[in-house]
């Protein structure tokens, strides 16, 4: 399933996407969890994201493969939270399930 590509409240946005395609673990479709995600297309450089960046010469016109859940979680907290868009199962707090626990508190 590929995901909305997410807004973050101060503008910032990525696409994060998982499945038998990505470059992401484990690589299927519909994991109950990830705990590698593929990024892509950031609109401005991310220091967090560099070290999984494909191509260092065009950091908004690349993929990131493999990035770490906690890295993506990291990131978007980091640019004030998740305005819209869907991650995959495993991005902590932004997730479908982090967001049924949180609203059940």
């Amino acid at each position: 399933m590929k995901n909305k590509r997410i807004q973050c409240n101060d503008g910032f946005a990525m696409s994060v996407n998982a499945n038998r395609t990505a470059y992401c673990e484990p690589r299927v479709d519909d994991a109950i969890s990830y705990t590698s995600v593929e990024v892509g297309y950031p609109t401005q450089m991310e220091d967090l994201l560099m070290p999984w960046c494909d191509d260092k010469t065009r950091p908004c016109d690349t993929v990131y493969g493999y990035v770490p859940v906690y890295v993506v979680t990291l990131v978007i907290t980091k640019h004030g939270g998740m305005e819209d868009g869907t991650v995959p199962n495993g991005v902590l707090l932004y997730d479908s399930a982090s967001k049924a626990i949180i609203r059940t508190r």
